[in-house]
């Protein structure tokens, strides 16, 4: 592994547990708890990073698995059921993330994707290498850690800091 993908995926890890971090010692309620208005909470973040982050951009996007292992229905990536425990939420995130981590060790950041998405063009955008990929999904993790920074406060008053 070269020094620039060493960085890019050392940056990415280090936002994987701040999510993983700032979410810690809450409660189930907690975890479940909507703050903000816009309605999500806690494990809903998880596991859209968990399927729209991790699964879609490695798995499918860099490794080419095909995309109908992502939740078909509209906002489904947003989706914890009653019955699934916080702890199978955090387990799941970090399995995706193995995986992911496992594909990207096998790919040069020069690489183009394997699959890329045709919706790319409807967004006016596009990832021409496995580099561009790593980069949004850094972004994506750093907000939506941002985002958990803000509710966590809100919850129990707890701050993150970023060392």
């Amino acid at each position: 592994m070269g020094r620039e993908a060493e960085v890019l995926l050392g940056l990415l890890a280090g936002q994987r547990g701040h999510v993983l971090g700032v979410l810690e010692g809450l409660t189930e309620e907690q975890l479940r708890r909507p703050v903000l208005p816009s309605g999500w909470n806690c494990l809903a973040l998880v596991r859209h990073l968990t399927l729209s982050d991790e699964r879609y951009w490695f798995r499918c996007v860099v490794g080419g698995e095909p995309r109908d292992i992502l939740p078909a229905e509209q906002g489904g990536d947003w989706r914890v059921g009653a019955d699934e425990s916080a702890e199978e939420v955090f387990a799941c995130y970090r399995e995706e993330i193995r995986r992911a981590d496992a594909v990207l060790a096998a790919t040069d950041l020069d690489a183009p994707p394997e699959q890329p998405d045709p919706v790319w063009a409807r967004w006016g955008t596009d990832f021409p290498d496995v580099r561009s990929v790593v980069a949004h999904v850094l972004v994506e993790t750093s907000v939506h850690a941002g985002h958990l920074d803000a509710v966590r406060e809100l919850l129990d008053g707890r701050q993150w800091v970023v060392q």
